[in-house]
């Protein structure tokens, strides 16, 4: 009864509650955490969710002691059933579904109490770990599991069974039905396969849209841009009959066609400008991102065959690409997901699961930790994708794109880079050497406290006890790790170690000698021991101690030889231009076995990134220094106009392996090993093994071959949905079995087929679908045919679709005449002042802190794949058209259009803003009320506040135009000033202010005190610009109208200068700008300046209204600039309608 309230949202709307049925739902969710251990029914999200981001984490780290299959179960604590973890264990239930303070679970992984760590207090959970176990117990721990999972894992996989669903079916071209059709409604063969179905649903076609409802809705569909009056006049004087036909062609064509329909792919793609989780505050920008976000609208643009685009995002590394290496970014793909705090097995994991998604719409991933429960889909095809993912790495520096020029900017990008990269490299190796000393230097004394540390008859933790010792702990537990494994056989290097360290103390004396003896003549056959290892014994240790040091000295004296090598290496590299090969190893092989074992993967003296990271990471000092060098190469990399585009690119490993499978996704307890293969559903029972390197290019053309039944019947669905607002699969992520089924199967495969034959052009594809009368439908409804079909399932009408976030903000950008339309380049923030005019697909996105204004608008989340966004009506979104910056500003802007200024009259300029606004010119009663609210006398705040008039910003003047370039409202009061937003960490905006009297320029934006006239009339201006320095070079200041332009300019330099204008006309709405900027000293440029404003008065002018505005006076820190004038209102209003919001 309960279980269905606790998985769906619930609508307060028309709802009422009465205090029985307020008590009643109190009631059961204080029962929450027992009703779902005896019933949950869980979303695919949530199923997903834990899956993805649970299992992996309770496999990895709780199973060992909290599972069924634990020697041992501690606590009585049980984490491998949902009813285990629900029961708890001796300290009572492990979570409380949705609240976090009452969980012991989080408690323990938030290691805030000392007495409640878990896992172990040298093993805590990445930050990230801990975000989603804490999500996931806000969401009412969501839980799939109903039994107990054992260690035997059998793969059982009914494929017969599995071959019979729709999707994993071969794709067969149908013939196009011979549907009655009296009113010669159908034009194409889809409208044909639409029509055969309403017949058999007594529907019937709508009408078709009117001229500018489908001008409209090709232009956003393709361009994601209103259409401009003159598309519409032109589109309504042609009266052929393929004129429709030209505005789609024209369309395509159209550079930013590819920045509309890239986002779509961006939003499958996993795409973000950062990283994700690093940790210790470390840089996680991406510095060339952007070049794969580019290669994507290039892709789009090109029109660039859909097999071949996808073949280049998974191995373009592979490809021969003679010259041009655009190609090469396509790979940001795989390598533009979340880092997961660099665990290897979750990047791997991301992988698979976007290319499973994003081209076949398969959950692949849910294989990872068991068969998945629904789809075809063994553990072993898991991982052998897994496989190809592990034979590919990235490399050191990725690879140029283009040559770069040999510019004044890239040589000067060249020289600092150099300096700053060294630097941190300086750094490192300096904090290597010292690890490296640590690392072998203190191997002996590792050995010695481990030894110890099994002996120990109290509680305390290994990382306790060994930071006792002055040992660090993550090395010890690898040394620990390393020791075990070496201990399960015989090792020519650590055996006679192993042998002395089980001796007990009181009989060491008298056992050590009979084995140094056998180790010393090393002659158990057999089990060799490493003469340089043996020679240790050629006298008897009188203590585990001096065992430990004699392995310490051997281990010193390898590395000393190493890096005696490596370093000869390095010196005649640089003196010759045709160096030796690298070298491999020491020449003595008794001494490369040694070195093999101490450099092998996971030895405890092996130098690494993650350990060198550890290390740095214990000091704050140390910390702080490393993050600040890399932050300093990034910011380069990023910023400088001469940095060079490069690919985040893959390449295959110099040996590609086969990985074994993972039992219950734990990488400690390994199943069989899997040949690299494609999924076998998809290829047969005897799919052939990849050969080729990683075989990441076998498995691109596997996915992009026309066999594939998914991948062309998927992308089709994808380009569908965007044009109607839902697929002809409703669930466009999930072709397995618990999604949707197709509501018209053969259309589907009619467009797959069509797809295939057409070279892969998704351009073909708009085309036929957009010249099918099913397209052009108008989206009226139909009371009688709503009861039958309410979800408009069989198509009798196009939907009414909502504009996403990005066509919203660059349509609001571009009808105010400010949208920045360059095509390309680095990705700029959207949400900081001065706020970027660029179009919104270059907004940098941070896939941690994804900014409030893309979230409100659905905005889809860079860690999923999201073939189609959530849609919904929040308050946020009603707040940002009223309050926005940007709103304000583009309301303001569209009154000052030349177009719009330019009319003789108010109702032509109200026809004009229509026109600019919806494409259309307004009803009788439209212009009517219009013309009712611009004519009214009402007084306005403005008129009797004096305080309201004035507004405080930063922008920039141009002195071409002789007008205010940019505004930006100062958004922090600081008690006597006005400043940018605190928030801000942009150096260029620091210092600067307005307060009272005065104020401070900033070093490239001026600062601005802006005065907006309330009515007609004749004002006149005083005031004295005062620099009072004794150094600098002076202020520069400005009077400035947005309708007359500059009528004032002045300098001050260590002086007064006095402003007077005796006498100037001012119409309602008039904004005046007083602005000071510096000149080419950007210090000492604190300014006095406060303006008075007098009106001159008039007969019909109230009693009440303000005659005089006073700078000083009228300070004040409870009005900011967002009064508008009757024009600017008036506009916003139009702005935020859903006329302009939805698309029909």
């Amino acid at each position: 009864m309960f279980g269905n309230l606790f998985n769906r949202p619930i609508s307060l709307k028309n709802t009422q509650f009465s205090w029985l049925g307020s008590a009643l739902l109190a009631l059961s969710l204080s029962t929450l955490s027992h009703l779902q251990a005896a019933e949950q029914k869980l979303t695919a999200e949530q199923t997903e969710f834990f899956e993805k981001k649970i299992r992996p984490i309770l496999t990895d780290n709780c199973y060992k002691c909290h599972s069924h299959d634990s020697e041992k179960v501690k606590g009585g604590l049980l984490l491998d059933t949902r009813d285990g973890l629900l029961k708890g264990g001796d300290t009572g239930p492990a979570i409380v579904a949705g609240d976090l303070e009452k969980s012991l679970l989080i408690k323990a992984v938030r290691y805030k109490d000392k007495d409640l760590q878990m896992p172990p207090s040298d093993q805590q959970l990445a930050a990230n770990q801990i975000q989603d176990l804490e999500t996931w117990v806000k969401m009412g721990a969501p839980d799939p599991r109903t039994t107990v999972e054992t260690s035997q894992h059998s793969y059982k996989v009914d494929f017969d069974k599995a071959k019979q669903h729709w999707s994993f079916q071969p794709v067969r071209k149908p013939s196009i039905p011979d549907a009655q059709d009296s009113q010669n409604w159908a034009q194409t063969p889809i409208d044909k396969f639409v029509l055969a179905t309403l017949s058999t649903k007594n529907l019937s076609p709508s009408q078709k849209a009117d001229k500018v409802t489908l001008l409209r809705r090709a232009t956003f569909d393709l361009i994601g841009l209103p259409p401009t009056p003159k598309e519409v006049d032109e589109f309504l004087a042609d009266d052929s009959s393929d004129a429709f036909a030209k505005v789609v062609d024209r369309l395509l064509a159209s550079p930013h066609y590819g920045e509309r329909w890239g986002r779509y792919w961006l939003d499958l793609a996993h795409f973000s400008d950062t990283r994700g989780t690093q940790g210790n505050n470390r840089d996680e920008r991406y510095p060339y991102a952007y070049t794969y976000r580019d290669y994507v609208i290039r892709a789009f643009n090109e029109d660039l065959p859909y097999d071949q685009f996808l073949i280049q995002q998974i191995a373009a590394d592979k490809l021969d690409l003679g010259e041009d290496k655009h190609a090469l970014a396509a790979m940001g793909f795989l390598t533009s997901g979340n880092r997961f705090n660099n665990q290897i097995n979750d990047i791997i994991d991301d992988r698979i699961d976007i290319i499973g998604k994003s081209t076949m719409a398969l959950t692949v991933t849910c294989a990872r930790c068991h068969d998945h429960k629904f789809d075809p889909i063994p553990t072993k095809d898991y991982y052998a994708l897994h496989g190809v993912f592990n034979s590919s790495t990235e490399p050191k520096e990725e690879p140029l794109i283009e040559k770069p020029r040999n510019s004044a900017a890239y040589q000067a990008f060249q020289t600092e880079y150099t300096a700053r990269k060294a630097a941190a490299q300086e750094f490192r190796d300096e904090m290597g050497k010292k690890l490296k000393a640590e690392m072998i230097g203190k191997s002996g004394s590792y050995l010695l406290a481990l030894n110890e540390y099994k002996r120990k008859t109290n509680d305390i933790s290994r990382a306790a006890f060994l930071e006792k010792r002055g040992l660090n702990a993550q090395l010890g537990a690898a040394w620990e790790n390393s020791l075990k494994n070496w201990e399960k056989r015989h090792n020519p290097i650590f055996a006679p170690w192993i042998a002395f360290a089980q001796l007990q103390p009181d009989e060491f004396a008298s056992k050590a000698k009979d084995l140094s003896a056998m180790f010393y003549t090393n002659k158990e056959k057999g089990k060799p021991i490493n003469p340089l290892i043996s020679r240790m014994f050629s006298s008897a240790p009188t203590s585990l101690g001096q065992v430990a040091a004699r392995y310490n000295s051997v281990f010193n004296d390898i590395e000393e030889r190493w890096q005696e090598v490596m370093s000869g290496y390095e010196a005649r590299k640089k003196n010759s231009t045709t160096p030796a090969p690298e070298p491999k190893g020491l020449s003595d092989t008794d001494q490369e076995q040694v070195r093999q074992l101490m450099y092998a993967n996971g030895s405890p003296m092996l130098l690494d990134d993650q350990r060198l990271n550890a290390f740095i990471n214990r000091e704050n000092k140390l910390r702080n220094k490393r993050d600040e060098l890399e932050k300093a190469v990034t910011e380069l990399l990023v910023s400088h106009p001469g940095s060079p585009a490069r690919a985040s690119v893959l390449e295959d490993t110099e040996k590609p392996k086969d990985s074994v499978v993972f039992i219950k996704g734990n990488p400690g307890n390994r199943g069989p090993q899997v040949q690299r293969h494609f999924l076998t559903i998809l290829s047969g029972d005897d799919c052939p093994p990849f050969r080729d390197g990683s075989g990441r290019l076998e498995l691109a053309k596997d996915i992009a071959s026309r066999n594939n039944p998914l991948t062309a019947r998927v992308m089709v669905n994808r380009i569908w949905l965007h044009h109607f607002g839902e697929g002809l699969v409703r669930t466009p992520d999930d072709f397995g079995t618990r999604g949707d089924t197709p509501s018209h199967p053969e259309l589907l495969d009619y467009l797959a087929s069509y797809f295939v034959e057409e070279g892969w052009s998704i351009k073909k594809m708009h085309r036929l679908i957009m010249l099918s009368s099913v397209y052009q439908q108008s989206s009226d409804n139909s009371p009688r045919y709503d009861v039958i079909d309410p979800d408009n399932r069989w198509l009798w009408r196009q939907n009414r679709r909502r504009l996403d976030f990005e066509s919203l903000r660059d349509t609001i950008l571009a009808i105010g005449g400010d949208l920045d339309l360059t095509i390309g380049g680095k990705s700029v923030k959207l949400d900081a002042e001065p706020y970027s005019l660029r179009r919104t697909i270059y907004g940098f996105v941070d896939r941690k802190n994804v900014p409030n204004m893309f979230q409100a608008f659905d905005f889809a989340s860079p860690d999923l794949t999201t073939g189609k966004r959530e849609t919904t009506v929040v308050p946020q979104q009603a707040l940002f058209m009223m309050n926005s910056p940007l709103v304000i500003e583009q309301a303001r802007n569209v009154i000052r259009r030349v177009d719009v200024k330019s009319q003789p009259g108010a109702e032509a300029r109200v026809k004009t803003l229509y026109e600019l606004i919806y494409q259309r010119e307004p009803t009788e009663i439209e212009t009517r009320l219009a013309m009712e609210y611009l004519r009214s006398d009402a007084t306005t705040e403005w008129q009797t506040n004096a305080a309201a008039a004035w507004a405080y910003g930063y922008g920039e003047y141009d002195a071409s135009m002789h007008r205010t370039k940019l505004f930006i409202p100062m958004t922090t009061y600081a008690g006597r000033s006005w400043q940018p937003d605190s928030k801000n960490a942009d150096a260029r905006l620091k210092g600067m202010n307005l307060t009272p009297d005065g104020g401070m320029p900033g070093k490239l934006f001026a600062v601005i005190r802006r005065w907006t006239c309330p009515r007609d009339g004749f004002i006149s201006i005083d005031g004295i610009l005062n620099h009072p320095a004794k150094d600098g070079d002076g202020v520069q200041g400005r009077i400035v109208s947005s309708r007359l332009g500059e009528i004032g300019t002045f300098v001050a330099f260590k002086s007064q200068v006095p402003v007077r204008l005796p006498r100037l006309n001012v119409k309602r709405g008039d904004v005046i700008d007083f602005i000071v900027e510096c000149r080419e000293n950007p210090r000492n440029d604190a300014f006095k300046w406060a303006p008075i404003i007098k009106m001159e008065p008039t007969t019909t002018m109230a009693k009440d209204c303000v005659m005089e505005w006073n700078a000083a006076k009228n300070f004040s820190g409870d009005m900011q600039a967002k009064h508008l004038g009757t024009w600017d209102k008036f506009a916003q209003v139009l702005l935020e309608t859903n006329e302009l919001t939805f698309i029909n």
